[in-house]
């Protein structure tokens, strides 16, 4: 006889395994949302935990390049601010890398903020 923790157990087992396959989906082989929820159908999810499954999904990755986005922004602020001070200071030596870098750094997660 399988116990309450037991069974507790295997469902959130299976839980996992299915954001899992649905994420598998979505990030790496780079399904539409859609043909996701049509793929959580087939191996028997219902039209409302598999809207949920993906819906929870998108709001994750959107959260993930946004906070990527975010951290390019200031790293690249960082760099190009650093290589001005620098160069300013004008200890013998242009620090035009770091200049640029930083200003496509900065940009990059501007655009995709």
């Amino acid at each position: 006889m399988e116990t309450n923790e037991e069974k507790e157990q295997r469902e959130e087992q299976v839980i996992n395994q299915t954001f899992s396959y649905a994420a598998n989906l979505l990030v790496n082989e780079k399904q539409s949302p859609e043909v996701v929820k049509a793929a959580l159908q087939k191996i028997g999810i219902d039209v409302p935990t598999a809207t949920l499954i993906v819906e929870t999904l998108e709001k994750q990755m959107h959260a993930a390049k946004k906070e990527a986005a975010n951290k390019d922004m200031l790293y690249g602020a960082l760099w190009c601010v650093g290589g001005i001070i620098a160069t300013a200071a004008y200890i013998g030596f242009i620090f035009w890398g770091a200049i640029i870098f930083g200003a496509i750094q900065f940009f990059k997660g501007v655009a995709n903020a």
